[in-house]
């Protein structure tokens, strides 16, 4: 093994020499690389940093906190065998007959239109009548009044 060094130490010792200096000038090279970009590298990895924070921020504050589960379930409503007016309750909401009887309708799922139609008068006296009602029974929708109608005794 020596001998093979020997014979070829000027070979040996020059790439070596030549593989060093190749090194050395791609250290260089490297080194002025990033001495002349360095402000275009530090903009970039900043950049980067504030990507990735707004990313992570955006995920966390539109993420849905709970999640909706819609559930099902039949109900079972035993008919009562005699509807029975409260006459009472009728009396404090002093509830006009036009008025009750848009009530009812509305009770049976009827739009608007279709109240009209069935009473004979037009859409914006239901209108009228239904707002009265609204207020009377201090109400913001037609089910809340069914409801709360149905819940007095009102309507059947």
């Amino acid at each position: 093994m020596f001998k093979a060094f020997k014979k070829h130490k000027d070979l040996i010792l020059y790439s070596s020499s030549l593989a060093l200096l190749l090194l050395l000038l791609r250290w260089l090279e490297f080194r002025f690389l990033v001495l002349s970009t360095s402000l275009d590298i530090y903009i970039g990895i900043i950049a980067a940093v504030f990507m990735g924070i707004g990313i992570w921020l955006a995920l966390k504050l539109f993420k849905p906190k709970a999640k909706t589960i819609v559930v099902e379930k039949e109900v079972y409503v035993t008919p009562t065998p005699e509807f029975v007016l409260n006459q009472k309750e009728l009396d404090n909401l002093s509830l006009t007959a036009r008025e009750l009887e848009v009530l009812e309708l509305m009770a049976k799922g009827m739009s608007n239109k279709e109240i009209a139609d069935q009473l004979f008068v037009s859409l914006n006296t239901i209108k009228t009548h239904s707002g009265k009602l609204f207020e009377k029974m201090e109400v913001k929708r037609r089910t809340q009044a069914v409801e709360k109608a149905k819940r007095l005794s009102i309507i059947p």
